[in-house]
């Protein structure tokens, strides 16, 4: 995987043969649907972060925006387009998206690319990409982050949490996490979409199945809205089996209450509810009919499992062959397309070779990005599976500092091949069992808060606990590991909320915090009503100065809100809840990433203006 560093100036001109999806169509009625009109409007990302989004077109399926934009790239991996229509009410709409790697731009040892880009699942844009900087190869190990969508967190009744956004692409679906609001199955594993809060499944904004969490990436068949390529069959480096086995609907009368094996709702009506096919018997809304994909008597479970017994996830069974030939045809006409294919051939063939090593170095990645303790040569030196076996793991004490130099010096001493000794005296080791926990102090969707008392001492911890299959599921290990890095600068500072340690077990991990017992601003404020002036100055200045000390640090606080401050005993603020902060805002540089709470959002943020400390 090729990186990017410097410079990237990319113009979006205009897109063309824009449709809405049938997602956003599914409570349109009438001749209408055929010349539904969009209010399209750009919004482009650079890895995870939001660059910017173009204004909104009205009334136009062909918009034309000439909008420039320029930013600094480090490490980029891939620009992402998505269309998005600006809906009156609720979340916009998608629209389509496509995505350019760095890596296809930069293969010709050219760094200008004009052209149009064909956009899924319809249409195609215009766009001019001019690349100053350099270019290398990624660290291995190094992992792809994938794309945002919005998620609310789980808050008790008055409480709304923070969002985000992000877009999971799987053989075409374009699948987002989704609130059902009826009893829902899998299309997938045919199980029941638990869940009555939060948002219990993803469904594809696209063909509008509906899967749960832990399946989406288990989707063999491409998105029936997929744009036909009958042209690129046979492509080197297409994929490697082909599920085309057309279902044979016919119009069937249920006799007991039946969902749709497609988007998993109900199939409503006292006769001739649905369609079935009379070859497997899959049952479908008549809407869904054209959704469906060929998949007749085909076991996608079965399938799925063997593709997982090879170490191969069925969202990375197709290669970027296709795209790179677009590309490459783009940028230099003159070159004949059979001299194309031989490279890909090389890189298609090999890649399922050595499936289980790339697998090992996945989850050695994933064990190292999630090292909680100082010793990180311990993890990063010793095998897979032995340290995935041991359920202890030190306890990281600290004493202030960024948090950083360890990590770094253990990263030279892998480099150098050699394992540092302890000089120092040995950390007290401590795991689950040096706890008593006494009661649930809060719940979300990152896990739960627990009150904790330290044996053999009075003292009471405040203990925040993590899965580590929903963060690595949300694709939110970054974010925890900057709330670490954060929590630990909040030791210099009173009224940041304090880190004494941290540890892990096989599948949790832990973060021991001081137990602020006065509440939050939240609960004081509707007890008291009503605060007054002398009060709410307090409040402020100590948060300002909260604020303030992080800024100095290069740290923006973007879910700022009476939930997450905190009073202790004699009244002061505490500061808590780091997850969604951004670090290295210094020296002029921005973000424009949408996220916070929906009621405390800054205005900045609802304009999608370059963002940084005020």
């Amino acid at each position: 995987m090729v990186v990017f560093n410097g410079q990237l100036k990319i113009r979006i001109r205009e897109a063309l043969d824009l449709k809405p999806t049938a997602w956003s169509l599914r409570h349109a009625v009438g001749p209408k649907t055929q010349t539904f009109l969009l209010d399209t409007y750009i919004a482009l990302n650079v890895d995870d972060s939001r660059v910017g989004q173009t204004s909104t077109k009205q009334k136009t399926n062909s918009p034309t925006w000439n909008y420039e934009f320029i930013t600094e790239v480090h490490d980029g991996r891939k620009i992402e387009l998505s269309v998005f229509h600006d809906a009156p009410i609720g979340y916009d709409d998608f629209v389509a998206n496509c995505i350019i790697q760095f890596e296809d731009i930069l293969q010709n040892s050219s760094k200008h690319f004009e052209d149009w880009i064909d956009l899924e699942p319809e249409g195609k844009v215009y766009v001019v990409i001019d690349l100053s900087g350099s270019s290398s190869e990624a660290a291995a190990g190094s992992t792809e982050n994938e794309e945002r969508v919005f998620r609310q967190r789980m808050r008790p009744r008055k409480r709304q949490g923070a969002v985000r956004r992000r877009v999971h692409q799987v053989n075409g679906h374009k699948f987002m996490a989704t609130y059902l609001r009826q009893p829902t199955y899998c299309s997938h594993c045919r199980d029941f979409i638990w869940g009555v809060l939060g948002k219990q499944g993803y469904q594809c904004q696209v063909c509008t199945c509906v899967v749960h969490k832990r399946c989406h990436e288990l989707i063999i068949t491409k998105c029936a809205g997929m744009k036909k390529q009958d042209d690129m069959v046979g492509e080197v480096g297409s994929q490697r089996f082909s599920v085309n086995v057309p279902h044979k609907f016919s119009i069937h009368n249920f006799k007991v209450l039946t969902f749709c094996d497609h988007c998993g709702s109900l199939l409503w009506g006292l006769m001739r509810q649905g369609l079935q096919c009379k070859v497997c018997k899959v049952n479908v809304h008549r809407r869904c009919e054209s959704n469906v994909a060929p998949n007749c008597g085909v076991d996608a479970r079965g399938i799925a499992k063997v593709l997982s017994d090879l170490g191969v996830t069925p969202d990375k069974i197709s290669n970027s062959a296709q795209r790179r030939k677009k590309l490459t045809q783009a940028q230099d006409p003159q070159q004949p397309l059979s001299g194309i294919p031989q490279i890909e051939d090389d890189r298609s063939k090999s890649a399922p070779t050595s499936p289980c090593d790339q697998d090992v170095k996945e989850l050695e990645n994933i064990r190292k990005a999630l090292s909680f303790d100082h010793r990180g040569e311990e993890h990063k030196t010793h095998p897979l599976s032995s340290s995935s076996s041991v359920d202890t793991v030190t306890c990281d004490t600290l004493t202030g500092g960024d948090g950083n130099s360890v990590g770094e010096e253990s990263e030279e001493s892998q480099a150098n091949g050699e394992v540092k000794g302890h000089s120092a005296p040995e950390a007290k080791r401590m795991n689950l069992h040096d706890f008593v926990f006494i009661k649930v102090l809060g719940k979300g969707s990152f896990g739960k808060v627990m009150l904790a008392e330290m044996k053999g001492t009075d003292e009471v911890y405040a203990v925040k606990v993590l899965k580590k299959d929903v963060i690595l599921q949300d694709d939110d290990v970054d974010c925890t590991m900057t709330e670490k890095r954060i929590l630990a600068l909040a030791r210099r500072h009173p009224y940041l909320t304090q880190l004494f340690c941290c540890f892990q077990t096989k599948d949790r991990l832990f973060f021991v915090m001081e137990y602020v017992n006065g509440g939050d601003l939240m609960f004081q404020i509707q007890r008291s009503r009503k605060f007054d002036e002398a009060r709410s100055r307090f409040y402020a200045a100590e948060v300002t100065s909260a604020l303030m000390f992080l800024h100095r640090h290069g740290v923006i606080y973007r879910d700022l809100k009476l939930d997450n401050i905190l009073l202790d005993d004699e009244g002061h603020c505490k500061l808590a809840d780091f997850g969604m902060c951004k670090e290295g805002i210094l020296n002029g540089v921005t973000t424009t990433t949408f996220c916070g709470t929906p009621d405390y959002i800054a205005p900045e943020v609802l304009d999608v203006s370059l963002i940084q400390h005020s």
